[in-house]
């Protein structure tokens, strides 16, 4: 409980066969976010899919034949009896984004930066007001953003990749069977990881409660957020969130909330992450990040901090003062703290410290808000 479970890849590539080596992954562990065997391989088969023939119909075994996979017994993605597997979609979506990461410096064309991999699911019970019948709900599967390529920006509200038969859940539906109000279903601005292409947006879906039931999440990728390549930022993680009747936003770090009872006048609120960014954001078009901004896609703030912009006084980018800017940001290789109040710690006091922000460093980490 409370500890990272480690999720490390190797992948070989020599002459016609991908050798892709799960060895230390992490062991099986004691909660229900195990999976099969099957599972495990199915990491390896969708990676290598997507990488080599990814519009190639049909999908049979000869698409298969040049890639060999390595899974000792026991691991989450291979677990044994008695494990617990009732979440077992969860980790398998890591382990397809680590493989792509892992490829990412020999096939750069390729690549896709990570996505915020997790369904957003929320389990609700309760009685019906008026009739007293027991309800279950199963909530959420709001989409999220999707990473960068090095040709387009990651797409939003976009279901994660383990699921693709799940379907939205339309609003009016929702309303007209349980005590809900939806109050908003809108992108995540912001979310998107910083890059020459920018990650997709995730969702910002607030349910208001009208009566009380029981509360449940269990959402995954909330402190290891949708890494960026090539320079591209991290997109924001998934986060989970209850406001009081009272106005109080009480968010919960690890996306875990067990049965905790809502009251009438609540509401839960689900924060879906959005996908990396690929490319140096100093090498965003201003004319993409002008349109990101019209759209409310990015904030002006996120402009100046994470892409170099500089506004003129009409409130238009200065072009010639944005050049400037970004020349001198890129001569000394480091930048202010990128605006995200929802990261650990305090974005003042790190400033403040002139703690180095390696967030336009191709090739290093993100240790504030990366794996």
């Amino acid at each position: 409980l409370g500890q990272r479970v480690p999720i490390r890849v190797k992948v070989t590539v020599k002459g016609e066969q991908m050798t892709v080596d799960l060895s230390e992954i992490s062991a099986q562990v004691h909660g229900f976010y195990n999976s099969g065997e099957a599972a495990g391989r199915a990491c390896c088969e969708v990676a290598f899919k997507c990488l080599t023939s990814p519009t190639e119909r049909p999908i049979n075994d000869g698409s298969f034949r040049p890639l060999r996979i390595i899974l000792p017994k026991g691991r989450v993605v291979s677990a044994q009896r008695p494990a617990p597997m009732q979440r077992w979609m969860t980790y398998p979506m890591t382990v397809v984004d680590t493989i792509i990461k892992a490829l990412a410096p020999a096939i750069p064309d390729r690549v896709i930066a990570a996505h915020h991999a997790d369904l957003m699911t929320v389990m609700i019970n309760g009685r019906m007001p008026g009739s007293g019948d027991l309800f279950l709900f199963l909530g959420g599967l709001v989409g999220g953003g999707w990473g960068a390529t090095g040709k387009s920006d990651g797409s939003s509200a976009t279901i994660c990749i383990n699921d693709g038969d799940t379907h939205n859940s339309p609003v009016e539906q929702v309303e007209a069977k349980y005590p809900l109000i939806v109050e908003h279903y809108r992108l995540r601005d912001d979310s998107g990881g910083a890059g020459t292409w920018r990650g997709g947006l995730g969702v910002d879906k607030s349910h208001l409660v009208r009566s009380e039931f029981n509360f449940n999440a269990q959402v995954e990728r909330v402190y290891c957020r949708p890494w960026g390549l090539f320079g591209g930022h991290p997109g924001a993680g998934n986060q989970v969130a209850v406001r009081t009747a009272a106005g109080e936003e009480i968010r919960f770090p690890s996306g875990k909330v067990q049965g905790r009872v809502m009251q009438s006048g609540d509401a839960y609120i689900l924060r879906s992450g959005g996908g990396g960014g690929y490319g140096s954001p100093l090498d965003r078009p201003l004319e993409r990040i002008a349109e990101d901004v019209a759209q409310g896609y990015v904030s002006r703030l996120q402009a100046v901090r994470c892409y170099g912009v500089v506004f003129g006084t009409d409130g238009q980018i200065d072009a010639a003062a944005t050049a400037a800017l970004r020349a001198k940001l890129r001569r000394a290789g480091v930048f202010i703290f990128m605006r995200d109040n929802e990261d650990a710690g305090d974005a003042a006091q790190l400033n403040a410290a002139k703690i180095p922000n390696r967030f336009f460093t191709e090739g290093r980490l993100f240790p504030l808000r990366c794996c």
